[in-house]
């Protein structure tokens, strides 16, 4: 799960047999080029979904559970605009560090202009819309699965995604994570530019580019066959809670 080339060739498979999927080289970080999945040509009509793994390279299982779920959804992704990025970390994946190459925590540069691979991204969601992001994350600390869910859109899809996967894995059932009110796994914020000094991608898709943002995060401690396996249940319930809660249908651009 840590070989990077093994991975892009595994979406470069599922591209090369998906008529209106594409891989493509947005830039290059710590000697390893950096990969975007996106839909070729999208329909304004259809739902447009944004995924990311692997911006800490110590969180392998998000990285496998997005190539699975991509290759198990192979008959589905027609349906759907999408811009994925398989792993934004590749130096630290194959190292099994957090940092990158430079020893930053890319998840705190989105509001920085001195960072390239960042700017590069950037670059690529620029003009973009969707109906929903979510990044995919672990954590040392955590005793189950949780979420993070930035406060904008309503109803809150919070309890019924933990009441899904609560089948395959108990909710974190701290009070209390990383400073942030929760329950039973599920945590709504609200935030505004000047919360934190350095900004997480979430921040950036909630306040340019998704009509709703999660975040979620398994425990790297457990059994990781079951962290990917919950990863993957999680990328499955979004679609279907967009269709069943409903939601407006943003452009891609």
């Amino acid at each position: 799960m840590r070989d990077y080339r093994l991975l892009l060739e595994r979406w470069l498979k599922l591209c090369g047999s998906q008529e209106g999927l594409t891989l493509g080289i947005y830039g290059e970080a710590g000697g390893y080029p950096l990969a975007v999945v996106e839909t070729t040509i999208p329909d304004p009509e259809k739902p447009s979904f944004y995924f990311s793994a692997g911006i800490h390279g110590d969180e392998p299982a998000p990285v496998e559970a997005l190539i699975r779920w991509a290759e198990q959804n192979q008959e589905r992704l027609a349906a759907w605009n999408l811009m994925i990025f398989p792993c934004l970390n590749p130096w630290g994946l194959e190292r099994n560090i957090r940092f990158d190459a430079e020893g930053r925590d890319l998840n705190r540069c989105y509001n920085s202009r001195k960072v390239p691979q960042i700017t590069a991204q950037r670059a690529v969601m620029r003009g973009h819309r969707f109906d929903v992001a979510a990044s995919l994350h672990e954590d040392y600390d955590a005793r189950g699965f949780y979420l993070y869910e930035i406060a904008g859109r309503h109803p809150s899809w919070g309890a019924g995604i933990r009441q899904h996967l609560s089948r395959l894995m108990k909710p974190d059932d701290r009070k209390s994570i990383d400073g942030h009110r929760a329950n039973s796994g599920t945590i709504r914020r609200r935030i505004h530019l000047r919360m934190m000094p350095g900004h997480p991608e979430a921040f950036l898709l909630h306040f340019h580019h998704a009509a709703r943002t999660l975040t979620f995060e398994t425990p790297s401690e457990m059994d990781l066959g079951e962290r990917v396996r919950v990863q993957s249940a999680f990328l499955e319930i979004i679609p279907k809670f967009l269709e069943s809660k409903g939601g407006k249908r943003g452009k891609t651009r």
